[in-house]
């Protein structure tokens, strides 16, 4: 079992009630507003000073503390995923068709606990701590709105951490450099010429020419860049065609792009754009190509993450302990506080397969043994301590 002080043991029977109303209401994201008053309405009624409406639905509280030393930040997600979901708990999701399937209703829940440890204990701090409470994670993205209405003004580091299903309950994950990938999406549609299914002369046919697309573009990824990177382009839709005996006018494709190399920023849409243009203009064909750069790669910084895993060597006390090189080539827009500040985001094992609880992100089945909320919240106030030089038992 994790090492967690008996303050946070006490603690954590409440943070598990208070995981379970927010899991019961879930929220989009910018939508958080039921949400955002469940977080303000504790912060009032324990007098934690805070900001409400910040990037429309974000919550910036901040603790005092004694001294004027650098100000660290712990960041939390609130928004929910447009999933059905398929549990039977109690605390199941009251709202059609929405879910907390990523395990954000559990980081909205430690920071609430952590808010509750350290203000009870603020005069023993040596600095400020601030507290985000983050819209729109899982898109279109809370972080830069909440950077642009200058939450991390004054802010020297920053941490979070996820909630992981991809690790068993008693771990935490942790690395320096590249933890999560960038975030990338392209739609294209393919215009030809329709026609009659026994005359393709007289068409171009865009099923034809997406096809030739769909499988170049896998090629990007064999033959264009280094095998020791970790680059990912899938196409997970296409669409063309209504009719067997109707060559297709139209083809529609979209798909998904996923680096850790910041060098490829840019790269990879540049190589996406040749492939469709080149066959297109062989083809006869045109193309409308959309691009969206989501997020960057979620990168730690070095002494940061230093920290975290000795942090987290000390609260562990499994087997596997701290796994130091766990990577995905999911994205968070984490990444973008992590570029203005030196920071660690981290995963917590939350998996308990003896009880079912390994269900992956964003499934319809998806929950984590809750215990993860105890060792969260120690992990978390271990940092402040050791990044403050203080003790807050």
């Amino acid at each position: 079992m994790p090492a967690i002080r008996p303050s946070l043991r006490t603690l954590h029977p409440q943070v598990v009630t208070w995981r379970r109303a927010i899991h019961r209401y879930p929220e989009l994201g910018f939508r958080e507003i039921q949400t955002a008053e469940y977080i303000a309405s504790r912060l009032r009624q324990w007098g934690v000073p805070h900001q409400t409406g910040v990037a429309q639905t974000g919550i910036v509280a901040t603790i005092p503390g004694g001294g004027s030393g650098p100000m660290l930040a712990l960041r939390a997600d609130m928004d929910a995923l447009p999933v059905q979901e398929e549990n039977t708990v109690d605390y199941r999701s009251q709202v059609p068709g929405l879910m907390h399937a990523c395990g954000h209703d559990g980081h909205t829940a430690i920071a609430l606990g952590v808010t509750h440890h350290l203000w009870q204990r603020r005069q023993h701090l040596a600095a400020p701590v601030r507290i985000l409470f983050q819209p729109a994670e899982e898109g279109p993205g809370g972080a830069l709105p909440m950077i642009g209405a200058g939450a991390l003004e004054g802010v020297a580091a920053i941490l979070g951490l996820h909630l992981w299903n991809n690790l068993p309950l008693g771990t935490v994950g942790v690395r320096s450099g590249a933890l999560m990938a960038a975030v990338e999406q392209f739609d294209c549609q393919i215009v030809g010429r329709g026609g009659h299914g026994a005359m393709p002369h007289q068409t171009v046919d865009a099923l034809l020419v997406a096809a030739q697309v769909v499988t170049q573009l896998q090629a990007i990824v064999a033959r264009q860049v280094d095998p020791l990177d970790a680059v990912v382009v899938t196409v997970g839709k296409l669409h063309s065609g209504g009719a067997r005996n109707v060559i297709a006018s139209t083809a529609e494709l979209a798909g998904t792009v996923r680096y850790f190399a910041p060098h490829y920023a840019g790269a990879i849409a540049q190589k996406i754009e040749a492939v469709v243009a080149g066959i297109c203009a062989c083809s006869g064909a045109r193309y409308h190509l959309d691009y969206q750069k989501l997020y960057p790669p979620v990168v730690n910084d070095a002494t940061m993450a230093q920290l975290v895993a000795g942090v987290a060597e000390a609260v562990v006390e499994t087997p596997l302990g701290v796994v130091p090189e766990c990577q995905t080539l999911g994205g968070e827009d984490m990444s973008y506080f992590l570029q203005r500040v030196p920071g660690c985001y981290f995963f917590v094992g939350a998996a308990n397969a003896e009880r079912g609880l390994d269900f992956p992100h964003h499934h319809p089945r998806f929950d984590f043994d809750e215990a993860a909320l105890a060792t969260g919240m120690e992990v978390l106030v271990r940092c402040v301590e050791q990044f403050q030089g203080v003790s807050l038992a």
